[in-house]
């Protein structure tokens, strides 16, 4: 499992306590106000808002919330109006780091960001310097917790539906997809009585770094920087190291 899965894993682990802040509440609205503005209010035709409503219910957030989330794209209800942007960097040990932004000011957001590179160990870079290394796949996660089913089944099922490759976790599986597969790969699933905890576009690194020590706790606390930042939507990176150093790094 990369470095990037394994963050991620670590990521679904701290979700409560980030709810408890207000910070995925706060970004999955921005998301579903963005896509909602991009392309309308129907979720049934605007593919980006239907896994943005979709991620809110898996966060419980409230649908009277959701709904005045999309007014205020459409323009219905009043709103601030976000600039979507795409920042690329480089971590400690060299590793590619890409962002993706939702901001209201993007002077102040390209000095905080600039920022928090520099204070761990990094540096934001110019736009194509580290894209390349990302591919844009669709993303699920099954929790193996009442999946009812070991590695090998998972794997099956999932070549069954279309997915291109799954990574076993220690409580979950997660399927890759072709981007313009997710939501069929998902029915697919569903349909099978399989619940899906989590569906998603993501950009997945084609080649990884290794990174240990000093280096990695840099990047532990850049990453982890990043992700709390109001205006960071995602954060990917290619990094590659161990889970239990990432932990450790982590606290």
């Amino acid at each position: 499992m990369s470095g990037h899965s394994k963050w991620a894993n670590i990521k679904h682990r701290k979700a409560r306590a980030d709810a408890a802040r207000g910070n995925v509440f706060s970004k999955i609205s921005k998301e579903i106000i963005a896509a909602a503005r991009q392309g309308g209010g129907n979720p049934e035709i605007n593919h980006r808002l239907k896994l943005a409503v979709q991620k809110a219910k898996d966060a419980n957030i409230p649908q009277e919330n959701i709904t005045r989330a999309i007014q205020r794209g459409t323009g219905e209800l009043e709103g601030v109006s976000y600039e979507e942007m795409v920042y690329e960097g480089y971590g400690p040990g060299g590793v590619a780091v890409l962002l993706e932004i939702l901001t209201d000011n993007k002077n102040r957001t390209a000095a905080e960001i600039r920022y928090v590179f520099s204070k761990n160990g990094g540096n934001l870079g110019e736009s194509g310097c580290v894209a390349w290394v990302f591919k844009r796949k669709g993303s699920l996660r099954v929790q193996r917790e009442g999946a009812s089913m070991d590695e090998d089944e998972a794997m099956m099922l999932a070549l069954d539906a279309g997915a291109e490759d799954m990574e076993a976790e220690d409580d979950a599986f997660t399927m890759y997809t072709a981007a313009e597969d997710l939501e069929s790969v998902r029915g697919f699933l569903e349909g099978k009585g399989v619940k899906v905890g989590e569906a998603e576009l993501v950009m997945v690194p084609q080649s990884t770094v290794t990174v240990s020590g000093r280096e990695a706790e840099q990047l532990m606390r850049l990453m982890d920087s990043l992700e709390e930042h109001d205006d960071v939507q995602r954060v990917y990176s290619n990094f590659d190291m161990s889970e239990e150093e990432m932990e450790a790094h982590l606290g």
